[in-house]
């Protein structure tokens, strides 16, 4: 079984305007409400590859209600902990521009994360945890620290995909994978400027000898990078009208998971990853997967050498 993790889960509400103004009244051409949160996201991409999963973290209040309602009723299990105060709404706008605002959410008591922390331990060995997302309040980052020392404890293949200061922590209890983009791999090693595509094998080659047993980077436009101890496999990106790009790494996270544990190809599982990231940058959500099809024609997926 798959399980993901969502400690800061949301409401995502996508809305579409011609233009964007201050001071006036700005009547919008479109709009969409979704449950979100990076795990979430992941959890339903799983669903509409066919993948039964269960959805773990923290919800609260009507909004977080929103959220597991509407996992279930797409046949989705969920295990969450309920806390006080409001699971956030954050709002996506598409204007002449991209606008992102994203909110704070609950603040998580100490006894609630003890309850998460006891809720991991009872995964069965061998199946798979996948934590997405940013830390809610009250929630220090060593938390990730704690889950992965679980997993390593019970072999439980952990997946983190999160911005963390520093993962050297958690490299030591051997990772199943870790899934950072080009910016959040450039601050683990405390750099600033954009990666280029031999200095993103260079750095997951590092995370790698440190630990980490896959690496996957998402580059957006630019494709992807996947890395183990034994290879090194670009992919490009397909073309299209980009209208969001805030769940694309989540797409792209939980169809390569899904489709390797269902025994896809390393080369497949990769192609159609990124082909799906694609497709749900050029959606308001998550991609329907209808056009994966024609983008999967579009990837183009080349072998590098280690140590180049």
């Amino acid at each position: 079984m798959i399980y993901t993790c969502t400690m800061n889960a949301a409401i995502d509400l996508y809305v579409e305007l011609d233009t964007l103004q201050p001071e006036i009244v700005n009547r919008t051409i479109d709009e969409d409400y979704q449950p979100n949160g990076k795990g979430v996201n992941v959890s339903i991409m799983l669903k509409k590859h066919g993948i039964d999963n269960v959805a773990m973290g923290f919800v609260a209040g009507f909004t977080g209600n929103f959220i597991q309602q509407s996992l279930n009723d797409l046949n989705i299990k969920t295990d969450f902990v309920h806390v006080d105060g409001i699971t956030r709404i954050n709002v996506f706008m598409n204007a002449d521009k991209e606008y992102k605002v994203v909110n704070q959410g609950p603040s998580i008591t100490d006894e609630k994360q003890q309850l998460l922390l006891s809720k991991i331990k009872q995964i069965n060995k061998g199946d798979t945890l996948i934590v997405s997302g940013s830390l809610p309040l009250n929630v220090s980052d060593t938390i990730f620290i704690e889950i992965a020392k679980i997993c390593e404890e019970k072999e439980i293949d952990f997946v983190l995909d999160t911005s963390i200061a520093s993962p050297e922590q958690i490299l030591k209890h051997k990772p199943y994978l870790l899934k950072p983009n080009d910016e959040e791999l450039a601050a683990f090693f405390n750099l600033e400027h954009e990666l280029d595509e031999n200095e993103i094998i260079h750095y997951g080659q590092e995370l790698i000898k440190q630990g980490a047993k896959q690496v996957l980077v998402s580059r957006g436009e630019k494709g992807s990078i996947f890395l183990n101890e034994d290879t090194c496999f670009v992919l490009t990106s397909p073309q299209g009208s980009v209208l969001n790009t805030a769940c694309s790494g989540d797409a792209l996270l939980g169809t390569f998971i899904g489709l390797y544990k269902q025994g896809k190809s390393l080369e497949e599982a990769l192609i159609h990853a990124t082909a799906t990231g694609a497709s749900t940058a050029f959606s308001k959500g998550l991609s329907d997967l209808t056009d994966i099809p024609q983008l999967v024609k579009q990837v183009q997926i080349t072998r590098r050498g280690l140590n180049e």
